[in-house]
């Protein structure tokens, strides 16, 4: 397993490791599905014979999750809770679960028990295999037909035609990733289901496996049809970060160019309407178009300047580079 040095925290005291793998699991309501969840994972973890941690993020709790966390967590040597103040959303809690890994690997994995740990193993097989991100397939998934298995599977072609990654399930929150992956990748609004497609963008390689998906034993499911809305969103977010990152220029310079050619060639027309056959022109539409899309066209170009500054802030002020470097292979090389 490709892996680097880091350090752990167990039972308040921080110690030198080297951890194979860091499952991260974001919680919010699932206090009668944890115990369970741990226990799998710790016996999964256990039985490969990896070293691990586990990293549970309360996302803003109500129903005593939070608590009893802490309460493991203290008992227990592999765990970790994260609490967060308030309820922030999924994509928020993976975010901090990344920032307090410590393995080599991360695995994701929901608090529902619908995931199943045992499948932990394999994913790490296949992301030592030569992959950068391994995501779960849900191919016998146990959702309700209408309200679940039919907008994922609208969404998963969605994604995949606007993004070029096609996967089957990028709703399945079961993934495996290198740590040095994770660590390039900034997540904000729903970016979690769009991991593989951010991952893509820095030049990760992204597998998929079928993975076991099991009915919910407790609770009650926290997606419904209302996040279709800032999923598709968050697709256009995607697909100009895929496209544009690092020349948001070339979009918004292409279209204010449109515009104004647009916009000046209707004006000379009208003028010659108006100087050289002495027509009235000042009730004609296309005078009022001429001169929306002459400013229009302005206003994408100085969109695009700013576009461009705000990328180079970007890149400059965190010291990230525009590329990523998979291996230097030579003699004497620094």
């Amino acid at each position: 397993m490709i892996v680097s040095d880091s350090l752990t925290q167990s039972n308040g005291a921080i110690a030198s490791t080297k951890l194979d793998v860091s499952v991260v699991v974001p919680v919010y309501n699932e206090v009668e599905s944890i115990p369970h969840l741990l226990e799998a994972i710790a016996s999964t973890m256990k039985a490969s014979g990896l070293t691990y941690d586990i990293i549970c993020v309360d996302d803003g709790s109500k129903d005593g999750s939070a608590d009893f966390l802490k309460q493991q967590a203290t008992e227990r040597t592999d765990l970790k809770a994260v609490l967060l103040r308030r309820n922030y959303g999924q994509t928020a809690a993976m975010a901090a679960g990344f920032k307090y890994a410590t393995g080599k690997a991360i695995v994701t994995l929901d608090a529902d028990l619908q995931n199943d740990p045992a499948d932990i193993p394999a994913l790490l097989a296949k992301l030592d295999a030569g992959y950068d991100l391994v995501s779960g397939w849900r191919k016998q998934r146990q959702d309700a037909a209408l309200t679940r298995l039919l907008p994922s599977k609208i969404a998963n072609k969605l994604i995949g035609i606007t993004t070029g990654v096609k996967l089957h399930d990028y709703g399945c929150s079961l993934k495996a990733y290198r740590s040095e992956l994770v660590a390039d990748m900034n997540l904000y609004g729903e970016l979690h289901r769009f991991l593989p497609a951010l991952a893509f963008i820095e030049g990760a390689r992204i597998g998929e496996m079928p993975v076991r998906h099991h009915a919910r034993r407790f609770g009650r499911s926290k997606y419904g049809l209302w996040r279709t809305f800032r999923v598709l969103m968050d697709l256009l977010t995607i697909s100009f970060m895929k496209k544009f990152l690092t020349r948001p220029m070339h979009v918004f310079g292409l279209f204010g160019l449109l515009s104004l050619v647009l916009g000046t060639a209707i004006g000379l027309y009208l003028t010659f309407l108006k100087l050289g056959l002495g027509q009235s022109i000042g009730n004609r539409p296309l005078l009022i178009l001429s001169v929306l899309l002459f400013i229009t066209g302005v206003q994408l170009f100085c969109f695009g300047l700013l576009a461009e500054l705000l990328m180079r802030t970007y890149h400059e002020s965190q010291g990230r580079p525009i590329y990523r470097v998979r291996e230097v292979v030579g003699h004497n090389v620094k």
